[in-house]
């Protein structure tokens, strides 16, 4: 069976039950950074619509952001690949699959610089997207003279550089930059680091006020949970394909981008004008307060209670009777009770949220949301509780509960090499966080010894870990220890049972 590449493509008969993008050579207007799973799965998937249904008339170059990546398998697919999305939209199944078409070149910067720069000086290039993880965001200190530094941001920084040289500081030559990591405004945060560096290596003035006047550095949410190659299924796939694609993805039908943006922006980008759930607005906050509690927060709150149970996916842990109650539990009578804005549409967004769990399809693993659990309970949990007590004078006790099954998780059997390993019921699981966290939990738990209450002291009061001591948050410490306690006793299944007849 042959590999997807542009020449198979061409001899591949039309299905009706795969559509494919414009074949098309297009000009460069899209210099994506990332050519993971979710990027391909949502931003060159809308442009592969653009490129179809309106004048938009753009290809996308993809760079590798750091040494180690996928450049040559996408380049070995001349740029193409299968989107499959499935799961329910509009209360129906759905099952479509795409060959995307976007993306006509990768180039990986460390081994091509100057083709990396080259890219600055396509004439009609106007937007940069990128997904550099929840790290890639961050301003790192780095002498002018390096070829390709190793930071996000500072890459940023030579190719826009490149682009203001070669077009004598064109107005409109400026780009639009569109980061899609998942951090609070994003766009802000990286224009922050492009200005230090270009201050840093004594650029001249001229080029910081183009970049402030004829560049936009956009602040963006991102929503679709896409979990990329299917292995158990590939084979299977690829009979029905009728070709072999080393880049298959997959996703579910939802998507959202929320955009902070001018008007004008939008225009070039007409992506909600041919139906894709594409929001530009003046204020991006709102959309992102209910996203990292209602969504993200539902994840952190309720899948390592369940993992410890034995559970092992998200629409497994949905089906389940008494873990199922507690995501709708949290959801919808904790976190919705003190989230603000319309109620209606909160419930109904909630609402939406359990439905995306429930996809049988996306086979989410449980124990890989489970990375940095740490940092994500204080920034998608901890301000829910806090919140929830402020109201009402009283904690949540379903998203108490997760800070206890939080310490639990966290709780170190041994080490493979750099790898902490947890134990429960005979079973073993890895524990994947920064090293720094690791230690400081595996430290409270050894000194500890068996004093539950010490143990809870000692973390909650940890404020490297939480930025404030959470022992002051009234009744907290004494909740959790007594849900740690009563775990060991009954489990987390038996516990979270005793939660929903209280």
């Amino acid at each position: 069976m042959q590999q997807l590449n542009r020449s198979v493509l061409s001899s591949l008969e039309p299905r009706d039950s795969v559509a494919c993008g414009v074949t098309e050579d297009l000009p460069l207007r899209v210099v994506q950074f990332g050519e993971g799973n979710f990027l391909r799965a949502f931003v060159d998937w809308m442009v592969d619509q653009l490129n179809e249904l309106t004048s938009f008339n753009g290809s996308v170059a993809v760079v590798q952001p750091i040494p180690s990546g996928r450049i040559d398998e996408l380049n070995a697919q001349d740029g193409l690949y299968t989107l499959i999305l499935r799961g329910i939209e509009d209360g129906k199944p759905c099952d479509r699959r795409r060959i995307i078409t976007s993306i006509r070149q990768g180039l990986n910067p460390y081994a091509n610089w100057r083709d990396f720069l080259k890219l600055a000086t396509a004439p009609e290039l106007r937007f940069m997207v990128s997904n550099t993880t929840e790290a890639g965001i961050a301003y790192q200190a780095t002498d002018s003279s390096t070829n390709c530094p190793a930071s996000f941001p500072a890459k940023v920084t030579y190719f826009l550089y490149e682009r203001f040289k070669a077009f004598r500081g064109a107005q409109d030559k400026g780009l639009i930059m569109l980061p899609c990591e998942l951090i609070n405004r994003n766009g802000d945060a990286l224009k922050k680091c492009v200005l230090q560096h270009a201050s840093d290596w004594s650029l001249e003035s001229e080029f910081a006020n183009w970049l402030e006047d004829a560049n936009l550095f956009l602040n963006t949410l991102v929503d679709r949970i896409v979990t990329g190659f299917p292995a158990s299924e590939s084979e299977a796939i690829f009979t029905q394909l009728g070709y072999r694609d080393h880049l298959l993805d997959t996703g579910e039908p939802f998507h959202l981008w929320v955009i902070e943006g001018p008007p004008q922006v939008a225009a070039e980008l007409p992506l909600a004008e041919i139906g894709l759930n594409v929001v530009w607005t003046e204020d991006l906050q709102p959309f992102r307060t209910r996203k990292v509690r209602v969504l993200n927060g539902a994840h952190t709150s309720t899948v390592l209670a369940a993992s410890l149970a034995g559970l092992e996916t998200v629409d497994q842990m949905m089906a389940d009777e008494d873990f199922g109650h507690l995501v709708r539990n949290n959801v919808m009578h904790e976190v919705l009770e003190i989230l603000p804005g319309n109620r209606d549409q909160q419930r109904d967004y909630a609402q939406a949220v359990l439905d995306r769990f429930k996809n049988p399809h996306l086979g989410h693993q449980l124990l890989d949301i489970s990375l940095n659990s740490v940092s994500k309970w204080k920034v998608r949990v901890l301000p829910s509780v806090q919140d929830f007590h402020q109201k009402f004078d009283r904690l949540p006790p379903g998203l108490t509960l997760s800070l206890a099954a939080l310490l639990r998780f966290y709780c170190v059997k041994s080490f493979d090499g750099d790898q902490a390993i947890g134990e429960i019921d005979g079973r073993h699981y890895p524990i994947r966080d920064n090293k720094d966290v690791i230690v400081r939990f595996h430290q409270a738990w050894t000194e500890s010894g068996h004093d539950v209450a010490d143990l809870v002291r000692r973390i909650l009061g940890d404020e490297q870990l939480w930025d404030v001591d959470l022992n002051a948050l009234p009744g907290l410490h004494e909740s959790v220890t007594l849900d740690l306690k009563q775990s060991t006793e009954h489990g987390f299944r038996g516990l979270v049972q005793r939660l929903h007849a209280s």
